[in-house]
């Protein structure tokens, strides 16, 4: 007669483990973000409609220097946090913006993402209404104002300080186009360039240094950073540091999207304890015969890049998230067609009773809005704003209804397997990439896949957990909707 050992089921261990792991991240994230901000005080106004975060470090001695920080295409204050941390402990006093379109602005930016005139006409107004504010502060001195800026708004920045003698100084950190400023100007221009950026942003960079005194002009390249990670290089800090002046108080550009980080770690581990507290053990669902899944994708994701682009979506007022969209409408589509009119021969789905639906119609609830907190949460905390806004609201349930069109049509032409369903994600996120290589696409798609794969990555392991819990077909779809269009939705700028 055997006995089994006493104990812990290995089951449990893991819930118990996993739910440990995510508290401890989760800890950990808050607890790095509330020290990131340790020493600093924040303001936050708004002035003619433009919101403003003033940033101070340390007592104010005398008037400091006033830096006027700008975001890129798609980004906003909270992504440019960690250089105003900076600047603001070298005794200068930061100032934060949201263009139009962007995080907390809810006014339009007209032909965002293609530098249209009236678009550079909305980003000067905005930095004449930041520098404005800046100068009327008691504590800056309105002689060294600085401005720094990032991709578009290294642009606007760059265009800003070429007409105005009166800034002292200017950062361009990828900087997309230098072409029209004027030889020699602006005056004291710092150009950062990421070593792993396009080519383009590099000779650009260059092209502009060679055309002002090389006394008053620097180029750094930034060696192993490509567009985003450039601005949480520990070398563009310092340059940022050392060409604004103070102290010399060492940076910590990673300390933010780190400890953001960490929240979303610990926000992806926690579902799973929760999967099982919210539906229990139950047996999966038997899997079905399915179609050819590579062919019924390839043709699926090639149709939606071409149709995308003519399809009502495309008009949204959602720079490149309209055309997200539309290509998630159409390709899921597709899927769910394909997937109904392939009468292959199958078990059934095990039948569910009333009180299994009424339980799994509770856990749906539960897990959409653990799924909103996961995802918003982290990303508003420390990487950029995903508080929707003004027209954001009406647009997130129209993204939500593209991106779960999409994913149930590749739970149904995939019968559950995950895989193929990973399989069937990544099919569309190649194809996001070529359609914008290509032309088909706006250009700044390339911006936008990194983040659709993570988020896909992401959605295809939480459907894998609740696929083994014996979820219904339709729950992943429905959490995953929400993973993908809340950061297209409240992210992606208004035009």
């Amino acid at each position: 007669m055997s006995v089994r050992p006493s104990g812990v089921a290995p089951a449990t261990r893991r819930t118990v483990l996993l739910t440990l792991l995510a508290v401890l991240a989760v800890l950990l994230g808050a607890v790095g973000l509330v020290r990131a901000g340790a020493g600093s005080t924040t303001r936050q106004v708004t002035v003619d409609g433009v919101p403003l975060t003033e940033v101070r470090a340390g007592p104010a001695e005398g008037r400091r220097p006033g830096v006027v920080i700008a975001h890129g295409f798609a980004g906003s204050a909270r992504l440019m946090r960690p250089l105003a941390d900076t600047v603001a402990r070298q005794g200068a006093v930061a100032l934060l913006l949201d263009f139009a379109g962007h995080g907390a602005n809810p006014a339009r930016l007209p032909g965002a993402g293609q530098d249209a005139t009236d678009s550079r006409a909305a980003l000067a107004r905005d930095l004449d209404v930041a520098v404005a504010h800046l100068r009327t502060l008691p504590d800056v001195d309105p002689a060294r104002i600085v401005l720094v800026g990032h991709s578009m708004g290294a642009g606007a920045v760059t265009r800003y300080a070429a007409d105005r003698p009166d800034i002292a100084r200017t950062v361009a950190i990828s900087l997309p186009d230098g072409d029209d400023l004027p030889d020699g100007r602006p005056e004291g221009l710092l150009l950062i360039v990421g070593g792993a950026e396009f080519p383009g942003f590099r000779d650009t960079a260059e092209a502009t240094a060679r055309r002002g005194d090389p006394a008053g002009r620097r180029l750094v390249v930034v060696p192993g950073v490509e567009h985003i990670s450039v601005l949480f290089a520990g070398r563009t800090h310092r340059e940022v540091a050392a060409w604004v002046g103070g102290g010399g108080v060492p940076p910590r550009p990673v300390a933010r999207p780190a400890s953001a980080g960490l929240l979303l770690l610990g926000a992806g581990l926690g579902f799973v304890p929760l999967v099982g507290l919210l539906l229990g053990r139950r047996r999966p669902s038997p899997l079905r015969p399915v179609p050819p899944t590579p062919v019924v994708a390839a043709v699926a994701v090639g149709v939606g890049v071409g149709v995308a682009a003519l399809a009502p979506t495309a008009r949204l007022p959602l720079a490149v998230g309209g055309y997200v969209t539309g290509f998630l409408l159409v390709t899921g589509g597709l899927l769910v067609a394909a997937a109904r009119r392939w009468p292959l021969p199958g078990p059934a789905a095990a039948p569910v009773g009333h009180r299994r639906d009424a339980r799994s119609v509770v856990a749906g609830v539960l897990l959409t809005g653990y799924a909103v907190c996961a995802v918003a949460v982290p990303i508003h905390l420390g990487l950029t704003s995903a508080l929707p806004v003004g027209a954001r609201w009406w647009l997130l349930p129209l993204v939500a209804a593209g991106c779960l069109t999409f994913l149930a049509g590749a739970e149904l032409v995939t019968g559950g397997r995950s895989w193929r369903y990973a399989a069937v994600g990544a099919s569309a996120v190649l194809a996001l990439t070529g359609a914008a290589v290509v032309g088909l696409a706006p250009g700044f798609v390339l911006l936008v896949v990194p983040l659709f794969a993570v988020l896909v990555a992401w959605q295809a392991a939480w459907a894998a957990v609740l696929r083994r819990a014996g979820a219904p077909r339709w729950l992943p779809a429905l959490v995953g909707a929400v993973l993908l269009a809340w950061p297209v939705a409240t992210t992606l700028p208004l035009t």
